[in-house]
Parts: structure tokens; sequence; C-alpha cells
């Protein structure tokens, strides 16, 4: 039995999204964002869905055409996960929005408009009880904070704060806050300062994080880092990738810190002692037990050295050995298996074991 490390939680105001309440302790919702036209709605309904399979709970869209913002009244309907609307430069497109039964909006107070625009987003958002992120990006910071203090974490920290005030004054605080930057130790201090400063919940990212691999890294190290730390609230994990990666990856990230529970797939990086083909194994293991009820440990091993100690401390486990592996079931060998018929077996161990814990 592995022991439970936990991370104290930075208290923070709660906010309602849909279904969901962040902030106030709740769990970390996943977040993600299409990645087709807006306005496309057959593609936007296919990619929901896919996301909605692998564990989005919350859903942005882009909205930079009037097309865009009249096809949520159309998308909102059909999902079932709370709809944000991004919307940058046109203060009418967030009304329009939110008229169109979206959840929330993710808006940058500093580029649609003057105050009195601003103004006008908010009592529609307070009618109809629509939440806003200030979403900050160091790509697009003031130019005055710029020329003062460049894409720092004071910069993005300032930024927020007179975009948080301005809604204030407008006695708004249905409020999230992001701090988003590219470079990692910025985004980091970033939060931290901001978690000192802001009372509302935080929502994480490293934004424009790159491909797969190296935005899965700096992703886990920059949101990571700041979970350990209890700060967040929500997380989306910015990937150029198809977003479906970015809930694997923000699932892992959470499950790795024991903060979420789910299926945890172990498995050895292999050597000259491997006579079995485990990276393969393992590929199949986690491809097929994605959608399964946590929490789950499976362990993947390729030879007799870790694999009996990594087998005994998970749920089921597969131990190689030449063109064969040996079950494991609750730490104990249950039989031997040729190689082809492992990841088989071992799901009808699996299957059979939760039917027997629901009956």
């Amino acid at each position: 039995m592995k022991a439970k490390i936990i991370f104290p939680r930075k208290k923070t105001r709660s906010v309602t999204v849909g279904k969901f309440v962040l902030g106030d302790g709740q769990p970390i919702r996943i977040q993600s964002m299409t990645k087709v036209h807006t306005r496309d709605v057959r593609a936007v309904l296919k990619q929901i869905a896919r996301l909605e399979t692998a564990g989005c709970e919350i859903v942005r869209v882009a909205c930079a055409t009037d097309e865009d913002v009249k096809a949520i009244g159309k998308i909102r309907p059909k999902i079932h996960i709370p709809l944000v609307a991004d919307i940058h430069f046109n203060h009418r497109f967030a009304i329009e929005a939110i008229e169109q039964g979206v959840d929330k909006l993710r808006i940058n107070p500093g580029n649609i408009g003057n105050e009195d625009r601003v103004a006008e987003v908010v009592e529609k958002a307070k009618k109809h009880h629509i939440p806003i992120r200030i979403g900050v990006n160091a790509g697009s910071l003031e130019k005055d904070l710029m020329e003062k203090l460049g894409p720092s974490p004071e910069a993005l920290v300032e930024s927020a704060r007179r975009h948080v005030a301005m809604l204030e004054r407008h006695d708004f605080r249905d409020i999230v806050i992001s701090l988003k930057a590219t470079d990692v130790p910025t985004m980091i201090q970033a939060y931290r300062l901001a978690s000192k400063k802001f009372e509302y919940p935080l929502h994480l990212g490293v934004t424009e994080a790159g491909t797969l691999v190296r935005g899965s890294v700096y992703n886990a190290i920059g949101v990571g880092t700041l979970l350990q730390e209890g700060i967040g609230d929500t997380v989306r994990v910015s990937l150029t990738a198809d977003p479906v990666e970015e809930v694997k990856v923000a699932k892992m990230i959470l499950e790795s810190l024991q903060l979420r529970k789910g299926v945890r797939v172990i498995s050895c990086p292999t050597c000259g002692r491997t006579e079995i083909d485990t990276a393969k194994l393992a590929c199949e293991v986690e491809a097929r037990t994605a959608s399964f009820d946590g929490p789950l440990t499976i362990a993947v091993m390729g030879c007799v050295v870790n694999g009996p100690g990594e087998a005994r401390g998970a749920d089921f486990a597969i131990t190689g050995g030449k063109g064969k592996g040996m079950i494991y079931v609750a730490g104990k060998q249950e039989r031997v298996v040729p190689e082809e018929k492992l990841v088989d077996e071992l799901l009808k161990e699996i299957h059979k074991r939760i039917t027997n814990r629901e009956r």
C-alpha cells in the first residue's frame, strides 16, 4: 500500500462554471480547447465528444467571427460539459456568447475596448450568472508594462490586478485568473505572486508550450510545481497536438500527484535482460484501460529484477519471461500466459475483479 501525500490547497473564492465549482477546495478540473473553426458545428461537436470521452470537464471554443459566436447556440445543447467562449477585440461577441448560452467567458479586458464596453459585458454576465476568466498572457501585455517591467512575473500580476480592479469597480466577482507565459520559471513565479495577491481561483497553464513531448514536459514542470504548492483550481495543458492529448497529459499530472484517481500504468524502461516486448505491452495496456474508473495501478515489467516488487505494490501486473509472462492480481501470482495473450488475459482478470467489486 503506497502512502498518500496530501498537498494542502490554497483557499480561494468559489466560482460556478456550469455544473462545476472552481476553487474553495473543490476538485481541480481539466480543460481543453477545440482546434477547428467554431462555426463548423459538426467538427466541433465531433471533437468535443472525443474530449468528453477522454475526461475533459470544461471545453473552450474560439470566437473570432460572428458566425463562431452564433454557433454556440447550436453546440451547447448537444454537449455534456460546460462551454467557454474565448473572446478578443470585440465586446459584442462576449454579449452575444452569453445570449447563446455559454457557461463562461475568457476575455482580456484590455483588448475589448474601453471600460464602458467592459461594463456592458459585466452587466450581461451578472444578469445570467456567467463567470469571467481574465486571461493574461506574456505575449500580449500592455505597452506601458512591457516598457517598465518587460514580460516578467510582476508585469503579469500587475496586468491581472488592473483587470480585476476594473471588474470589481462594477461589483463583479465571479472571476477566474490565468497568468500564462511560455517561459516556465516566469509562469511559476507569476502564479506564486498571484496566489498571494488574489482571492480568486487560478487557471493553470504554460502557453504555447510546444509539441506533444516538449509541451508535456514544460506543463508537467510548470503546472506540477504549482499544484505541489497547493496553487491552482483548474488546468489546461496547451499542446500543438490533438486536444485529446492535452486531456491525457493533464490527467497524468494530477494522478502523479495523487490529486486525481485514475488508471496508472507503471512500466519498466527495458534493458538487455528483457525478453518480451514490454513497450508494446505497456502501450496496449494503457490504451485499453484508459476509460476505466480508478484508482487502479497496473505494472508492466520486463524481467524478474524489479518485476515482482512492483507487482506486489500494484493491483494488477505482468512480469516478463522469455516469450511469456506472469500475471499478478493483488500482489499474488495468478498464472503464466504466452506473450501474445498477456494483455487479453490481464484484462479478463481486471474485468472479473471490477465486476465482483460492483456486486
